[in-house]
């Protein structure tokens, strides 16, 4: 049951009667943000009533006589201006929450007219370990996923895998310069990945090399400018002043930044020149960058040899991935690497060039589409396919095989100018009946405010990451456990696989409990804390629901089938039960604009305080009465259901004792 949706529909009629603009008034109808307006509230009479040119509290009880809401809820009051108050009866709440108790969607209904998506998400290249930079494609995506699923929708997930780039290039020359054949033979992943860091090491080394004399020419153009900018006179106009000063604060931030760079690539200069085994393979592989994409192109074209070895490596690759994703509980439908359309691009690039959708620029050919400075290229003067190509691939093939209502994208925010442009060309093409959404987020930030990077300024492994977060949690179960009769009774083997999900949960939730655009700083400490928004109180919760079912020796599933009633003999029992039933508001709110962080906040602000708040005030296995009693054990059921369907939506498992 969603209670905002029966408001909405409540309210339609009256409003159309009145309006032909009838959905931004709909949206006017939130939950109150104060208990004492009600629980939920109507906003629209005052903008209305100046369209009608009627008295906005005239208006405003019109409405409500002609909304039917007696069944629903008490005597609605308008107030001030015209705000309508709504408080639902406690009758219809508790006919609800019964309805509930014995559902196992906990009263969340499927949608009514469901539709086909693509769920894009995590998309790692396959010849290198998985990083920090993957945790928030791959859990947003996952969890999108997770709640189209549950609400009805058709969710394909598709993991569109990076397997036949230049990382194989690298590889494969990596392979035939640099392999320990002994070492490849006992365990092929980690010596791939060994000979993948040196040839990675040594191109940096060469691009490094190339980019420092410019840098080091910015800098003294930069530097000029600050020094320039610095000693001018001051205006004696404020706002000039202010500009100038301005000026001059963002001259010195770009000098700051170009000093961090120049010794962050003198610092990879030093690290490959300091080294007599590193400065020896650089010396003999001074044209290592062009040779990679002779290796590349020569995978690309069916060379024997290379396709052979790129045939005997992914299986290890994909391999390493799958552990990964098991201990992050995330699977796909679908595992389609760039390999897989490599044979539809020559197509993609003729199709568009017979419909003129296409054409050659600089022997490159280019589509040019209107609102962008620059063309999309989609086949380079040598011949080469980009990105770009492979994706309206994808999309062709998606649309011919699943015929889906939605595509969705779940990656960096930094690719926004290429979906721009995808998606403008995939609407050039033809396929304009289609939602296309990239579902865009931002980075992952150490403690200083930068991207988070290892001491040695790596980008941080994802598996050292869970490794890491999975031995911190062991010490909060363990410190838990000393405290907690139960705990005491839990073994090594269970203390481990427990602080393995809660570790694990940590950084999932932390992840997906920010605004997904914006940046955040990443920290084990809030992320495990047992108090605030975060996985591990929300563990607890569920956690201390069933402490309190084995403590009473509760036949929980017994008590759901009985004919028990909820009752509201306490305040807070009122706001528990409505906090219960707005799940269903908080997963539409999520699909709104893609926004997992809207059912962690749900989670929290709402349900889990509520339940804070009641189990402090409200005596459950100490009730006065039998009949309070079981009213408030199904109270706890229905909360501890709700945290757990709740969480594994968000891709995260609970556990009974913590």
């Amino acid at each position: 049951m969603n209670i905002l949706a029966q408001l909405k529909a409540r309210f339609q009629p009256v409003l159309a009667s009145l309006t032909d603009e009838v959905g931004p008034l709909l949206e006017m109808i939130r939950p109150a943000g104060d208990p004492k307006f009600g629980d939920y509230q109507a906003n629209f009479a005052m903008g209305l009533a100046k369209k009608v040119g009627k008295n906005p509290r005239e208006l405003a009880a019109e409405i409500v006589a002609g909304a039917k809401l007696d069944d629903l809820c008490e005597t609605p009051e308008v107030a001030g201006p015209g705000f309508i108050n709504l408080k639902l009866r406690d009758d219809w709440l508790q006919a609800q929450l019964v309805a509930a108790k014995s559902d196992e969607r906990i009263g969340v209904e499927k949608v009514a007219e469901p539709k086909t998506y693509i769920v894009d998400y995590s998309s790692p290249n396959v010849a290198k370990p998985m990083h920090v930079g993957h945790i928030r494609s791959t859990v947003i995506g996952d969890s999108l996923c997770r709640t189209l699923k549950f609400l009805g929708h058709n969710a394909i997930s598709d993991n569109h895998l990076g397997d036949w780039g230049t990382q194989f290039g690298m590889i494969i020359y990596g392979y035939k310069h640099f392999a320990d054949q002994a070492a490849y033979k006992k365990a092929p992943v980690p010596e791939l990945s060994r000979i993948y860091r040196v040839v990675r090491g040594l191109m940096d080394y060469f691009d490094a090399k190339t980019k420092l004399p410019k840098l080091i020419e910015a800098l003294a153009e930069r530097t000029a400018d600050y020094e320039t900018a610095k000693n001018a006179p001051a205006p004696t106009d404020k706002a000039e002043a202010k500009k100038q000063k301005k000026e001059v604060g963002r001259l010195q931030s770009q000098v700051q930044e170009l000093n961090e760079e120049i010794k962050s690539t003198e610092a990879k200069i030093a690290q490959t020149e300091d080294s007599p085994q590193l400065a020896k393979l650089a010396a003999e592989h001074a044209e290592i960058g062009s040779a990679v994409l002779k290796e590349t192109a020569k995978l690309h074209e069916g060379d024997a040899e290379n396709l052979a070895l790129w045939k005997e490596f992914l299986p290890f690759c994909e391999d390493e991935i799958k552990r990964v994703y098991e201990r992050l509980n995330v699977t796909f439908d679908h595992q389609l690497g760039e390999s897989f359309y490599h044979d539809r691009l020559a197509d993609v690039v003729a199709d568009f060039e017979k419909r003129g959708l296409a054409k050659e620029s600089e022997g490159a050919t280019c589509i040019f589409l209107d609102g962008f400075k620059a063309p999309m290229i989609i086949r380079k003067r040598d011949g080469a396919f980009l990105y770009s190509t492979t994706d309206l691939a994808t999309i062709a093939y998606r649309m011919e095989t699943w015929k889906p209502d939605a595509i969705l994208y779940v990656v960096d925010f930094r690719q926004g100018d290429h979906f721009d442009k995808l998606f403008a060309a995939t609407r050039l093409w033809g396929y304009t009946d289609i939602e296309l959404k990239h579902v865009s987020f931002g980075t992952v930030m150490g403690e200083d405010g930068k991207p988070f990077k290892t001491r040695a300024g790596d980008t941080v492994g994802l598996e050292g990451l869970l490794d890491e977060a999975v031995s911190r949690a062991l010490a909060v179960v363990n410190d838990q456990a000393e405290k907690s009769p139960e705990g005491e009774s839990l073994d090594p083997a269970q203390r481990q696989q427990i602080s393995e999900i809660v570790g694990i949960a940590s950084l999932k939730y932390g992840d997906l409990s920010q605004n997904r655009e914006s940046d955040y700083k990443f920290s084990y400490d809030k992320m495990l804390a047992l108090n605030g928004n975060t996985s591990t109180y929300m563990q607890y919760s569920y956690a201390r629901v069933q402490s309190i079912f084995r403590r009473g020796e509760v036949d929980i599933e017994k008590l759901r089938a009985s004919d028990v009633a909820i009752t509201f003999e306490h305040p807070l029992e009122r706001q528990l039960a409505v906090a219960v039933l707005r799940f269903s508001e908080a997963l539409d709110d999520v699909l709104a604009d893609y926004r997992p962080n809207y059912l962690t906040n749900y989670l929290f602000d709402q349900l889990a305080k509520s339940f804070s708040s009641f189990f402090d005030s409200c005596p459950v296995l100490k009730a006065e009465t039998e009949d309070l009693k079981n009213s408030r054990l199904l109270l706890c059921d229905l909360t501890a259901r709700v945290i757990k369907q709740g969480l594994d939506l968000l891709g995260i498992q609970t556990v009974d004792k913590m």
